[in-house]
């Protein structure tokens, strides 16, 4: 199918301003939709469950307007939509389109509050702008293989996860409705927005314009192919995924065999990043008989980089092939069809050996360093969003750790991070704990068992002695050997650095 028919269809972004004006001027914001729905109906938009808001929206507003119009794909009367927004500029350039006597929306517009209280809006085709794909839908139920997906919580995670420091260069890599380039302008002064789907790059130039923002260099092609030898300070990347038999969407299966797609997208960010820069991205990867997960995606990272990776979920290969199968509608069609298309799922994994996939996020730092710091760990857990100050804190730590060795480490003074606490687990009336544990209430929320020593060190950590100094006197109080006690428990120290519950202190502060 060629560019041009496969962006018809799809607004010009000519009179965005005037929109814009209108949509803010009926509180078609997501604060305003809050206020107008209560928090049930919205919540239930996000679950695909539209009953809720239409009962909340019988009225004649503006804003149950445009509820009805762009979030919901219920067409309204002429006079209602007139009333509401500019009609005539919405016809003319395709926002709106005529159904009899009334009009109806031809793509979703959902508003999306930024981060520091901005009113953004992000456009993408009909039914994706609610629950994702479920609305979206061909003949037979099932996904079209070319369309654009508004925000889901793959899309919010990335962004809550990104460094947001400031930037000369960013790229978006697989932009689709062009969420992440839009929170790239915030703190780029050069956004770069590529995507395979020249729909996407159509639907994020609206999105932009939309939004407000400033915009960005749009480019087609696959992979790093668009932007060539050039280089960035900040990659982003919510890629296609999903580990599928074949490339039927493009919004989620990358065309590549098992997780190929996404290890190359890491080994190739490399030599795209400048000194210092971050390249982040969702994955999920195979977990193939015989083989440690996280020895595989540690092959993945590029030399000169360091890398945090974390596996948020696991699932067996049934419960894979089953989420992807519900998300492209399979599970509407006729029960040999999808008998079928399961069969070819697990075709694909018994083929490979895996057993299970992995999801989670993977970040890469260009570092330079002869020794990267590559942490792989798996952490289900919840977490605070947005992560963008953890994992840039993250990486400094591993900077600062990877100059000291052992008895350097021991010179220097830490305090306890703010939202640590201790908690001590015993028998009622017990007089010393069975453990102790030190809990981080913001961020990764970490948890970690520390023994009386580890307790007793961290709980005297204030800035004003350095940590061999306090060990002295915590062997003097236990009756402990010092220089045994030296010798030991640096490791302990490092993991606490590194996990974040100790922060050194500058030196002369």
């Amino acid at each position: 199918m060629s560019t041009t028919s496969l962006a018809a269809g799809i607004p010009a972004p000519d009179q965005t301003a005037r929109l814009r004006a209108a949509l803010l001027a009926a509180e078609f914001t997501a604060d305003g939709l809050l206020d107008l729905l209560g928090a049930p109906a919205y919540a239930a938009l996000a679950r695909s469950e539209t009953v809720p808001a239409l009962r909340a929206t019988r009225g004649d507003s503006a804003l149950e307007t445009l509820v009805r119009l762009f979030l919901l794909q219920r067409s309204v009367p002429h006079d209602r939509a007139r009333a509401a927004l500019p009609l005539d500029e919405a016809l003319a350039d395709g926002w709106l389109a005529k159904d009899g006597d009334d009009v109806r929306a031809t793509v979703d517009i959902r508003p999306y509050g930024g981060p520091e209280g901005q009113d953004w809006f992000i456009v993408s085709d009909l039914g994706c702008a609610v629950g994702g794909a479920g609305g979206a839908r061909g003949q037979g139920g099932q996904a079209d293989a070319a369309m654009v997906l508004g925000v889901g919580g793959a899309s919010t995670t990335l962004a809550g996860i990104t460094v947001r420091s400031p930037v000369s260069s960013a790229l978006d890599l697989g932009t689709g409705s062009g969420i992440q380039a839009l929170h790239a302008t915030r703190h780029a002064t050069r956004v770069t927005a590529t995507d395979l789907n020249p729909r996407a790059l159509a639907f994020t130039r609206l999105t932009l314009a939309l939004s407000g923002a400033p915009e960005a260099d749009l480019r087609e092609g696959s992979l790093f192919e668009p932007v060539g030898s050039e280089t960035y300070d900040l990659i982003v990347s919510n890629p296609p995924f999903v580990i599928s038999p074949g490339a039927r969407l493009t919004y989620r299966d990358g065309g590549m065999g098992g997780d190929d797609l996404c290890r190359a997208l890491v080994q190739q960010a490399g030599e795209r990043l400048n000194e210092g820069g971050f390249a982040q991205f969702l994955a999920n990867w195979q977990h193939v008989e015989g083989e440690e997960w996280q020895e595989r995606v540690r092959s993945w990272v590029p030399r000169g980089c360091d890398a945090w990776i974390v596996q948020r979920e696991v699932q067996d290969v049934t419960q894979y092939a089953e989420l992807w199968l519900r998300d492209s509608g399979d599970h509407r069609t006729a029960p040999e069809d999808y008998a079928a298309r399961y069969d070819a799922w697990l075709d694909e994994f018994e083929a490979r050996g895996v057993k299970a996939v992995g999801f989670g996020w993977i970040t890469l730092r260009k570092s330079g360093a002869e020794q990267p710091s590559i942490v792989v760990e798996e952490w289900p857990h919840p977490v605070e969003q947005p992560l963008g100050e953890t994992v840039r804190a993250h990486f400094e730590r591993q900077d600062y750790l990877r100059t000291l060795d052992d008895a350097a480490l021991l010179t220097e003074a830490f305090v306890l991070a703010p939202e640590v606490v201790q908690e001590q687990v015993g028998l009622p009336g017990a007089e010393d704990p069975e453990h102790v544990v030190l809990r981080q209430n913001r961020g990764m929320r970490r948890a970690t068992k520390v023994d009386h020593i580890g307790a007793g060190f961290a709980g005297v950590c204030d800035g004003t002695l350095s940590a061999g100094r306090i060990l002295d006197a915590i062997a003097q109080l236990v009756g402990e050997d010092p220089v045994l006690l030296r010798d030991r428990t640096p490791q302990a120290i490092r993991l606490l650095v590194e996990e974040g519950f100790l922060e050194p202190v500058p030196a002369g502060g």
